[in-house]
C-alpha cells in the first residue's frame, strides 16, 4: 500500500486529493494546523467523508522542525505540497506572509525529502499566475513566466525550487501548472464562489448587489476534482517532469455571472457592479492553457467544462443557503 503525505489536504484540493487517493488504496496522511485538530467541525469540514480514515498531523509550513517530524514519522512514498497562501489579491496586502509561507514552505518540504526520504515522489503545486502578464496564448510548459502578483513570484520562486533539486539531488521532484479550477468546495473569498454564493443570497433577497473587480479579465477554469487526479498521474511515470493542467477554453468573469444568475432564473445586469476597490494593482488579462503534453504523455482530459462547473456552484449554493 502506498502512502502518501499531503500539505494543504483541508484545502479544496487537498480534499478531493485525499479522497482520490484513498479511492485508490493509498494510506493518506495530512499536515494541517494544530488549531484544525482542536476545532475539526469548522476546519476539516471538507474532509468530513473520509475522516476517518485519514490520518493528521499538526505542522506549520513556516517551521521546518515540525515538517521534518511529520515527514520522520510519516516516511510517505508520495508527498502531494499544495498548501500555500492562494488568495491572489491578499498576497497584495501581505507580501511578506505569501513569500514566508510559498517559498520557505516549499523549501523546508523539498529539504525534508531529501535528508529523510530521497526516494519519495513529489508533486509541487504551480499556478498559471507564474505566466502573469502572459508573452503567448495560449500558455504551455515553454512559455517564459511573467508573474503580476506577491503570489505568482512565490510560486514561480518555488517551481524553481522545486526543479533545482530535482537536477541537483536527482529526486523525484514534478510540478503541475495548474489553470484555475473551481468546485463548491472554494472558499468564498475567490471570485467563481463569490459569484455563486452571491446568486444564492441575492435570489433569497439577503442581498442587492454583487460588487466585482475587471469583468472582462479571462481565465481558463476547470473542475478542481478532475485536476488532483494529474497530479496523481504526474507522480506515476518514469521520470518527473512539469505538466500545465488546463482545460484549453477561457471565459470572462462577465460571462460567468451572465451564466451563473440565468441558471437561478435572474438576469446579471441588474445586480452585478464592476467596483475599482477590487482591481488588482498589476492586472492579469488572460489565462489560457495548453495541456496537450499531459494529454499525451498522463491520459488526462478535463471531464467537466465550464458549463457544467458554473451550474454544478450556483445549484450547490442555492441548496446550501436554501438550508
Amino acid at each position: 500500500m502506498k502512502r502518501a503525505l499531503i500539505t494543504g489536504i483541508t484545502g479544496q484540493d487537498g480534499s478531493y486529493l485525499a479522497e482520490h487517493l484513498l479511492s485508490l488504496g493509498y494510506e493518506v496522511h495530512g499536515i494541517v494546523r494544530r488549531v484544525a485538530l482542536e476545532d475539526p467541525a469548522n476546519r476539516l469540514n471538507r474532509l468530513s467523508g473520509v475522516l476517518d480514515r485519514l490520518q493528521l498531523h499538526a505542522g506549520s509550513l513556516e517551521s521546518f522542525p515540525s515538517l521534518f517530524n511529520v515527514v520522520s514519522e510519516v516516511m510517505p512514498d508520495e508527498l502531494y505540497h499544495l498548501a500555500a497562501q492562494s488568495f491572489v489579491s491578499y498576497s497584495f496586502d501581505d507580501s511578506f506572509s505569501t513569500f514566508r509561507a510559498n517559498i520557505d514552505g516549499t523549501h523546508f518540504i523539498l529539504e525534508c525529502v531529501k535528508r529523510l526520504v530521497p526516494e519519495c515522489r513529489v508533486y509541487f503545486a504551480g499556478s498559471s499566475e507564474m505566466f502573469g502578464h502572459v508573452q503567448e496564448v495560449p500558455q504551455n510548459e515553454q512559455t517564459r513566466f511573467y508573474p503580476r502578483s506577491p503570489y505568482g513570484i512565490s510560486k514561480v520562486t518555488g517551481f524553481d525550487l522545486s526543479r533545482n533539486y530535482r537536477e541537483s539531488y536527482n529526486m523525484f521532484v514534478a510540478s503541475g501548472i495548474l489553470f484555475n479550477h473551481e468546485s463548491p468546495r472554494r472558499g468564498f473569498e475567490f471570485v467563481t464562489r463569490k459569484i455563486s454564493s452571491y446568486v444564492a443570497r441575492i435570489k433569497r433577497g439577503e442581498l442587492k448587489s454583487l460588487p466585482l473587480g475587471n469583468l472582462d479579465a479571462k481565465r481558463d477554469w476547470g473542475f478542481a476534482g478532475d485536476y488532483v487526479q494529474a497530479m496523481q498521474m504526474m507522480l506515476q511515470q518514469g521520470r518527473p517532469d512539469d505538466f500545465v493542467v488546463a482545460t484549453g477554453e477561457t471565459h470572462t468573469v462577465r460571462e460567468f455571472c451572465r451564466l451563473a444568475f440565468e441558471i437561478a432564473g435572474m438576469d446579471y445586469e441588474q445586480y452585478v457592479i464592476s467596483d475599482p476597490r477590487f482591481f488588482r494593482p498589476a492586472e492579469v488579462h488572460v489565462l489560457m492553457g495548453d495541456a496537450r503534453k499531459a494529454e499525451r504523455q498522463l491520459g488526462w482530459k478535463p471531464t467537466v467544462h465550464f458549463e457544467g462547473l458554473v451550474q454544478m456552484m450556483v445549484e450547490h449554493d442555492l441548496d446550501l443557503f436554501r438550508a
